[in-house]
């Protein structure tokens, strides 16, 4: 596999572990760089034979991934029929959870919306003490329609993803630890992660794939769940209410380094504005 015509990631492969190193400055948005990339080397990771494990991680120590250019969700066409395939977005996330080799995730600074849910795809998180996570689609006027409320239910339970979703603050990652978002806070996520990472590909092959696939059968209607809420959140897109509220989280300052350092008091500001 040829892993050096990207230009937002950086993918090297040594002893079975795949090291990717996300690179998208200011805030690693999920734009018309990173996402197709993205997309693509799920693909290349998922059948690349030479590798045993993935590891992902961010070259920005304050973002991971920001989430995806809300400018972008207010080009997508709207009045679309309910879904029967798997979006492309979905896609890439099933490829992460589903692909015969262990993944993981390492979050140091912060992640949210199409960002929170790539990781929430993969099998282990690991954070650090300064991680912040995120779902602040509601807000917004849409939902969390890259998988979130798909993955974060199964992980966290009905109660805590209601939290999570409907009061789109930011989460802690001690809180997230407790809530079982992320397998560890440690003070060094990265180096914990490949550490793991070694070990794992050290192991016969056949037996980690079928580990992952045993544990994968307890993930019941996965795909089902994921064409349902794609439906939901298309069904938003032509709603004035949600398109004026992306609108104004783009002209306060979201998607701008600034901005999204304080995307818990952003979002607030989106909907007391439109209340005055």
């Amino acid at each position: 596999m040829d892993y050096g015509t990207f230009e937002t990631l950086r993918v090297e492969v040594l002893n079975g572990v795949a090291s990717v190193v996300i690179d998208n400055p200011p805030i690693n948005l999920f734009d018309l760089k990173l996402y197709p990339e993205l997309s693509r080397l799920s693909s290349q990771l998922r059948d690349d034979g030479n590798v045993r494990v993935v590891v992902v991680e961010s070259a920005n120590p304050e973002f991971f991934i920001a989430h995806f250019d809300v400018s972008l969700i207010l080009h997508l066409p709207t009045h679309r029929p309910a879904p029967t395939e798997l979006t492309e977005f979905h896609q890439m996330c099933e490829n992460f959870r589903t692909m015969p080799k262990p993944t993981i995730s390492v979050i140091d600074g912060r992640v949210g919306g199409g960002g929170s849910e790539l990781t929430l795809s993969m099998d282990m998180r690991f954070a650090s003490p300064s991680a912040v996570f995120s779902q602040p689609e509601v807000a917004l006027g849409i939902i969390p329609g890259g998988s979130g409320t798909v993955r974060l239910s199964r992980l966290l339970g009905r109660s805590r993803a209601m939290e999570v979703i409907l009061g789109c603050e930011d989460i802690d990652a001690h809180t997230a630890y407790d809530w079982g978002w992320v397998n560890r806070v440690v003070d060094n996520p990265s180096a914990y992660a490949h550490a793991l990472a070694r070990r794992i590909a050290t192991f016969p092959a056949e037996a980690v794939q079928a580990a992952k696939r045993s544990i994968l059968r307890s993930d019941d209607h996965v795909v089902e769940d994921l064409l349902a809420e794609a439906g939901e959140f298309s069904g938003l897109l032509h709603l004035e209410s949600s398109r004026n509220a992306m609108e104004n989280f783009l002209t306060r300052g979201g998607q701008t380094r600034e901005g999204e350092l304080r995307l818990g008091a952003l979002v607030n500001e989106i909907n007391d504005s439109a209340s005055d």
